[in-house]
Parts: structure tokens; C-alpha cells; sequence
């Protein structure tokens, strides 16, 4: 399947070659193109990015939704365009060596969004306890509202093209991760979970766990997101049904409707080295 690897980025300048050394392993078979999301960093991010050859858009709205938005219509403006969408933060505390075992499920035809669950494996540290609590809480919180039980809200996903699409994501901030996975329950779209291993970022400070207003702020945007598309969950349908692909092919749900799948990693595959720039 042609899978695009979108990397919203924010003064990564130190950890852009150690992650695109990651990302060249996994070879041109697996990864079409790299955009880097660049929300108008003060260092060299997009300039080494480009240098490593990724497509670089700049968004300056401060904002991880708004750069994801961003990058999404740069990969709509492809001919053609992706079937597998990844989304990577640049910090390389997920490891993208894992990138096939998230799509894998989605070219199985077992699910069309798939989250990397950070939880069970997590090295010491890489997860605060802050952390640890406010992402039980908004899973718990899905949970009631939908009757869907995920495990995690991690950042590394993938998501099949035409289903992003059909979830006309909106959210400019930090509300971004739980309205897809938010809108993806209240749509029984067919969701399921790898483990993946989480450490702590390469080089820098994270702009949201590195501060208790960073914290605080976050976890509020992802709460009220929760309860703004619970409320809005008629009209959210509504505009689903009526989406080009709502009537397409969609991936068999689990035999428990109500939960999310988990699924064992299948084993990676021989990495290879990219033929130069996408």
C-alpha cells in the first residue's frame, strides 16, 4: 500500500537526522514520502528535513492539529494520493522501526485506524505519572461515551486515507489525537492497537510534558474535546454518511464490537536502505 509519513515538528533541529536515519531503514517499498509538519521553528528544523529530503510545509499557527492539518492537504495535492497514512512525532521517543507493525493491520483489512499503545511497554521515566494519569482518564472517559475501551492516546497511528478523510478532523491544538480516535468510536469505525515500545525523547524539552502548564493545558483541550463530540455526535454521523466514502469498502469489525482490538506485532521485515529523497 502507498503509506505517507506525516512528522509534525516544532524546534527539532537536534533530533531530525537520528530520526530520518530511523526512517531511511524502513526503505522506499514501505514509506512513499516524509512530510515534515514544521510549526514555524525558531531553529533549522525544516531546513534539515528538506536536506534529508522530506516535503516541508510551514504552518505558523502555533498548534500540533494545525501542522497535522497542514501537512494532510500537501499529501491531497499528490498524484496519487496515499492509501496509509502514519503520523510520528519527531522527538524519537516512538521508535519507527515499528511503522509496518501499525500498518500491517490495515493492509490486512483488520482495522482502519491503528494506535501504537505506549502503556505496557514504556521505559522508566518516559511516561509521568501526570501522564500516565490524565491518558487513563481521557481513555476511560471514550470509554463511557462510546462504549469503545482504548488503551492509550499515543501520537504514533496509522490510518487508512479515505477513513481520515471521512473523519474531517478540525482540531488545531492538542485535542487532535482524541477527536480521531474520538470520532473513529462514535463511527464504529473498525480501530485496533499494537504495543509498541515508548522512551524518553532523543535531545530537547517536549512542549507539553515538559511543563506543568504544558500539562494542565493539554490534558483540559483533551477533556472538553471528549465532551464538545459527545455532544456533537448526531451531526457528526450525519456528516459521515454523507461523506464519498462512507458508502466504500470498510474493514470487518472484531467480534466484540464494543472493544478495541489488540494485536501482537507481527515480526519486521529485513530493513533496506532508500533509494535517496521521496
Amino acid at each position: 500500500m502507498r503509506c505517507d509519513l506525516i512528522i509534525p515538528a516544532l524546534d527539532e533541529e537536534a533530533n531530525i537526522d537520528p530520526l530520518f536515519d530511523a526512517i531511511d531503514t524502513l526503505g522506499p517499498d514501505r514509506v512513499r514520502h516524509v512530510v515534515l509538519a514544521d510549526n514555524d521553528s525558531r531553529d533549522a528544523t525544516a531546513t534539515r528535513a528538506a536536506a534529508r529530503g522530506a516535503i516541508v510545509v510551514t504552518e505558523t499557527h502555533r498548534g500540533y492539529g494545525a501542522v497535522c492539518l497542514r501537512a494532510m492537504q500537501r499529501l491531497a495535492r499528490i498524484n496519487p494520493p496515499p492509501e496509509v497514512v502514519v503520523f510520528l512525532d519527531a522527538d524519537l521517543a516512538d521508535d519507527p522501526s515499528h511503522l509496518p507493525d501499525l500498518v500491517t493491520p490495515i493492509e490486512r483489512g483488520d482495522a482502519d485506524l491503528v494506535i501504537g499503545s505506549r502503556v505496557r511497554h514504556a521505559a522508566p521515566g518516559a511516561l509521568s505519572l501526570v501522564q500516565r494519569f490524565g491518558n487513563g482518564l481521557a481513555c476511560r472517559l471514550i470509554a463511557l461515551a462510546t462504549g469503545k475501551h482504548p488503551s492509550d492516546l499515543g501520537p504514533f497511528r496509522a490510518v487508512r486515507w479515505t477513513t481520515l478523510q471521512r473523519l474531517a478532523m478540525a482540531d488545531r491544538t492538542w485535542g487532535w489525537t482524541v477527536e480521531m480516535q474520538m470520532k473513529a468510536a462514535l463511527l464504529d469505525i473498525p480501530v485496533a492497537e499494537v504495543d509498541v515500545p515508548y522512551r524518553r525523547r532523543h535531545a530537547g524539552r517536549s512542549k507539553i510534558s515538559g511543563t506543568v502548564r504544558g500539562v494542565v493545558t493539554a490534558g483540559s483541550k483533551i477533556i472538553a474535546t471528549i465532551g464538545r463530540l459527545w455532544w456533537q455526535r448526531d451531526l457528526i454521523r450525519v456528516a459521515a454518511a454523507a461523506h464519498p466514502d462512507a458508502a466504500g469498502t470498510v474493514a470487518p469489525v472484531a467480534a466484540n464490537p464494543d472493544a478495541t482490538t489488540t494485536l501482537s506485532p507481527p515480526p519486521a521485515p529485513p530493513p533496506s536502505r532508500r533509494n535517496g529523497p521521496s
